[in-house]
């Protein structure tokens, strides 16, 4: 389903009024206002192609109807919801459940909707219906060698196809663990990883970034080969100065600082990118800012203070992507809210008054310095976030334009009731 021009006229041209009674806080009381609202014009968050279907557990799934049932498909609601709010510019694709049968088609598909070709991801973590050796007990860390030679090699190939598409970025995410004491060597699962890692490095053209993810328990729940950002910045460390750490907001133990966590990387220039989502208690791929969104704000506060002691372009020089799929939420809307919760987070960390902050830690005075980062967090940037859609050319309210087109009705009419999305 297309978002019509005149769709969008008319449902901004109702909502100005008020949007600007609102605005005029800012534009008449706030410096800073201007230099906050082209950050977020510029700021794209990319979407994965996985997430554009009904999620579920290992207990079920409820699809909602309408999903994308092809590549084309999942091209056509990123673009859909980079018409609506202008900050989804992007797209992140997972190789084997999205595999372009002709990537300059594919390319120009893109380009149609605004989109370009974030990080891929390889997929060693499932056994597909024409793979020849099983992943049950592992990929990169298996002590079979013709194992590990078949996921370097789908790693690789998963490599060309973002050539092909003009990617930059490979997201390794390992599977690899034990259920039980006794039933793997650490030492040398760690080892084999690595090797295979290197393998994989090998391949990298000069110009992209291998991300290394890391996840604290599942599907193994004794021990994870990438356990924990520790282990990643290892591998990566080890592997040379195109590798780096990728944050999954989910992938800790409950109440880790995660804060601190990306401090460190940024520090060390080994903070990659993110995939952001929300959780309560572990892995729970919820919408972002839905469960902790002052911990997303702190996480924010330190990208924006570390990546400007750096003189890191915010937009540009780390990758942003959403990695979440749940199971009773439309999807689109899943996307919609989470991308504005990224935005009201960053709009909110650049307005932290960092000469102030760092008077009241000098002065150990931690009252003025709690108060100082609450202030920030409490103010309702709601509407510069709105109106830097309105100038990128978006939605004023991105979710209820979707709602009032009646937009999943739309797509199950013109896909189908019972559609699957690929992977899921």
């Amino acid at each position: 389903m297309n978002l019509e021009s005149f769709q969008l006229a008319d449902h901004n041209q109702r909502l100005l009024d008020a949007h600007r009674r609102k605005l005029a806080y800012w534009t008449d009381a706030v410096a800073d206002a201007e230099r906050v609202i082209q950050k977020l014009i510029d700021f794209q968050i990319a979407i994965p192609s996985w997430a554009l279907g009904t999620g579920g557990t290992r207990f079920g799934r409820f699809g909602g109807g309408g999903e994308p049932r092809t590549l084309d498909e999942k091209m056509a609601d990123v673009g859909l919801l980079h018409a609506l709010n202008r900050a989804s510019g992007a797209i992140s694709l997972h190789i084997p459940w999205d595999i372009p049968q002709d990537a300059e088609a594919t390319r120009q598909t893109a380009a149609h909707y605004g989109l370009r070709f974030d990080a891929v991801n390889s997929n060693t973590f499932q056994d597909q219906p024409d793979q020849a050796l099983s992943y049950k007990f592992g990929s990169l860390q298996h002590v079979d060698p013709a194992v590990r030679r078949q996921a370097i090699e789908h790693n690789i190939e998963v490599i060309r196809h973002g050539v092909a598409l003009g990617s930059k970025a490979l997201t390794v995410w390992l599977s690899d663990g034990s259920c039980f004491p006794g039933q793997l060597n650490f030492r040398k699962a760690f080892s084999r990883t690595l090797e295979s890692l290197q393998e994989i490095y090998a391949a990298l053209p000069a110009d992209w970034k291998l991300f290394v993810e890391y996840k604290a328990f599942e599907p193994n729940f004794y021990s994870m080969t990438v356990g924990d950002w520790g282990s990643s910045f290892l591998y990566a460390s080890k592997l040379g100065p195109q590798a780096y750490t990728l944050v999954d907001l989910g992938h800790h133990l409950p109440n880790a600082n995660i804060e601190q966590i990306v401090a460190t990387l940024l520090m060390e220039e080994k903070l990659g990118g993110f995939h952001f989502n929300d959780s309560k208690y572990g892995d729970d791929d919820l919408t972002a800012g839905s469960i902790k969104p002052y911990q997303l704000f702190l996480i924010f506060n330190e990208l924006v203070d570390g990546m400007d002691a750096r003189d890191m372009n915010h937009a540009t020089d780390l990758g942003w992507m959403i990695d979440a799929s749940h199971n009773v939420k439309d999807p689109l809307e899943d996307l919609l809210q989470s991308v504005e919760a990224i935005q009201i987070a960053y709009a909110q960390a650049l307005l932290v008054d960092r000469t102030a902050l760092e008077e009241a830690r000098e002065a150990n005075d931690v009252v003025r310095a709690q108060e100082i980062l609450q202030d920030a967090f409490r103010t309702d940037v709601r509407p510069i976030v709105a109106e830097a859609r309105l100038r990128a050319g978006g939605a004023l309210q991105p979710l209820n334009l979707y709602r009032s087109l009646d937009t999943r009705t739309h797509l199950i009419r013109e896909r189908g009731l019972k559609t699957v999305a690929t992977g899921l």
